[in-house]
């Protein structure tokens, strides 16, 4: 399998030693150790390793299963993936106003960072799974405290998490009628367009050089609207997120070239936000609201798991050939993390489906560049990989290099 040449970038490097002197006639190795493309998973298990007490879900009747049953899925997840997602859900997050739980997310974004991956917070604005104390207050101070809280956690966490879907599933806020929340009022009173600018705007000045995403699991003409509203009205949007949560069956290359074209008019990176693909008995068509499917034992099966695999193989290799696409991100890392389905890469026991396999093989090899060059009489060799942060090493010396688009020429110093 060939790789996409707008993956790939080609750089002429002179390798010099402490002195300054080049390094001629040398093999050095060059391997990517951090792609640019974002293979993405939930990174809630990183929570959960890093909390003495069950963190998230919140759920009181909770136990925690010790830290090795959470090391080993973290251990796995970073085996595979570069970028991960945060929960930040403000009722989750902040049940109690003015008691956010700052310390459990920082220590998982940090270790994330540690670890060659990006965190990226999930959402900051929400009619659902909002905070409940919200409710007592006028709009007006609903949506000054909903501005407060975007420049607190933004700020809080720049230089750690620097990627935040902003606002989430903006095309069915203003009729979401489930049960009364903040959100849906503030959108009501001051408009959708005008909210989403609010807290974007919030989000850029408490953070300039963030990722801001705009997020939503409708995928219709309606989503391409309201970005273009948006857009239209200087909102600053970095990305836009698509969700596709295919309980009720995976939905083909048709569909998925179709909202493509929809998207890709913007020239924006597109970034596959939350997806889920399972590996048990398919969701029934009927079924409106996916929360509505709820069955006591959902299991995954050798069937579901090797269509899993074909399904999530094909979007892959469709999402990664295309230019504008930055990030797909499988939602559930484990079976049954959301709505008890079998939609994660690993099973309930933890041990790992075919997907989480052929994933690890596209993104360590298929996608990858591991290649030993002779340097010439200059110190000097023509690298041409995948772009991305490089380990570049010659026998007990190595450093670093970052190969994007833009780069040309690098020195660098083996140590």
């Amino acid at each position: 399998m060939s790789i996409p040449s707008h993956r790939l970038s080609k750089a002429t490097v002179t390798l010099v030693d402490a002195n300054g002197n080049p390094i001629k006639n040398k093999d050095v190795n060059f391997k990517l150790s951090n792609p640019e493309f974002l293979f993405g998973c939930g990174a809630f298990d990183f929570i959960s390793l890093l909390s003495e007490i069950p963190d998230y879900p919140a759920d009181n009747d909770a136990t925690h299963p010790g830290k090795e049953f959470y090391q080993d899925r973290v251990d796995k997840w970073l085996k595979v993936f570069n970028y991960g997602t945060l929960p930040f859900y403000w009722g989750g997050y902040e049940p109690e106003e003015g008691n956010p739980k700052f310390d459990s997310r920082m220590k998982a974004a940090k270790y994330m960072k540690e670890h060659n991956a990006t965190a990226k917070g999930h959402p900051l604005c929400w009619h659902t799974a909002c905070a409940d104390w919200l409710l007592k207050y006028d709009n007006k101070t609903i949506m000054d405290k909903q501005l407060d809280r975007i420049h607190r956690d933004v700020t809080q966490f720049k230089g750690v998490i620097d990627m935040w879907d902003v606002i989430n599933e903006t095309v069915i806020m203003p009729e979401f009628d489930r049960y009364d929340n903040a959100i849906t009022r503030i959108c009501n009173a001051y408009g959708r367009t005008t909210l989403i600018k609010e807290v974007f705007t919030a989000a850029h000045e408490a953070n300039p050089d963030a990722l801001l995403l705009i997020n939503d699991f409708n995928l219709s003409d309606k989503y391409r609207d309201v970005i273009d509203e948006c857009l239209e009205a200087g909102v600053p949007i970095g990305a836009i997120g698509l969700q596709t949560h295919q309980h009720q069956g995976y939905r083909g290359l048709d569909w998925l070239n179709e909202v493509l074209d929809r998207f890709s008019v913007f020239n924006l990176p597109l970034h596959f936000t939350e997806n889920t693909l399972v590996s048990g008995h398919i969701m029934p068509s009927h079924i409106v609201d996916l929360n509505d499917y709820q069955i006591p034992d959902w299991p995954t099966t050798a069937e579901g798991e090797e269509r899993q695999c074909r399904e999530w193989k094909e979007m892959y290799e469709r999402l990664f050939e295309h230019p504008l696409v930055g990030a797909l991100t499988g939602w559930d890392f484990a079976d049954g993390a959301w709505l008890g389905a079998p939609s994660g890469l690993i099973r309930k026991d933890s041990s790992e489906k075919p997907s989480y396999f052929m994933i690890q093989e596209l993104a360590k090899k298929t996608w990858a560049t591991d290649v030993t060059l002779t340097t010439d009489e200059n110190g000097c060799v023509n690298l041409e990989g995948v772009r991305g942060e490089y380990l570049v090493s010659s026998g007990n010396t190595c450093a670093k290099l970052n190969l994007s688009k833009d780069v040309i020429g690098a020195n660098i110093t083996l140590k």
